[in-house]
């Protein structure tokens, strides 16, 4: 029962951030919109470096990509939400119930791995040389959460044992 409880309360964190993070989003967009528009503009880049044609000036792009982070992030928040109410349903069922349940918190975790994959260490870090940037450069953050996220993602994964079977 504590290590289901502990898989538990871990996803509770994650979603828990995910709320805040889109909280945020949209009680703060300017802030956060600021990150968007300087990394998509690459202004903060190495200056003449050779990968400035990627630039995105326009503010409509700029603002689609933003409302896409923040959707991507509403959407993983509400699938970590529903996978721990699943969870805990279940969190007295015998183990091949709890683990069957564990799908929806699992497509949570690895919308979350993508979006900082892809979406920050990716497109950001490497398209648009976001690591380049000493003012708008959000990879040690990206990775962070892409280390929490999947450690979250492994310990969820590994299967249940009824007391019988230990």
């Amino acid at each position: 029962m504590i290590v289901r409880l502990s898989k538990c309360a871990l996803l509770a964190g994650i979603a828990l951030f995910y709320t805040l993070v889109v909280f945020n989003n949209i009680t703060d967009y300017g802030s956060n919109y600021q990150f968007v528009h300087h990394v998509l503009r690459m202004d903060t880049t190495f200056p003449g470096n050779r990968g400035l044609w990627r630039a995105i000036d326009s503010t409509g792009v700029q603002t689609l990509f933003y409302a896409g982070i923040i959707l991507w992030e509403a959407i993983t928040g509400i699938l970590c939400w529903w996978g721990l109410v699943e969870l805990l349903r279940r969190l007295t069922a015998p183990a091949a119930a709890f683990d069957r349940v564990k799908s929806i918190a699992t497509l949570a975790l690895t919308l979350g791995l993508l979006l900082w994959l892809v979406a920050f260490l990716t497109i950001g870090g490497e398209w648009f040389l976001m690591w380049q940037s000493p003012t708008w450069n959000g990879q040690e953050a990206a990775f962070r959460m892409f280390v929490v996220l999947g450690l979250v993602l492994v310990y969820l994964s590994r299967p249940e044992h009824t007391p019988a079977e230990l």
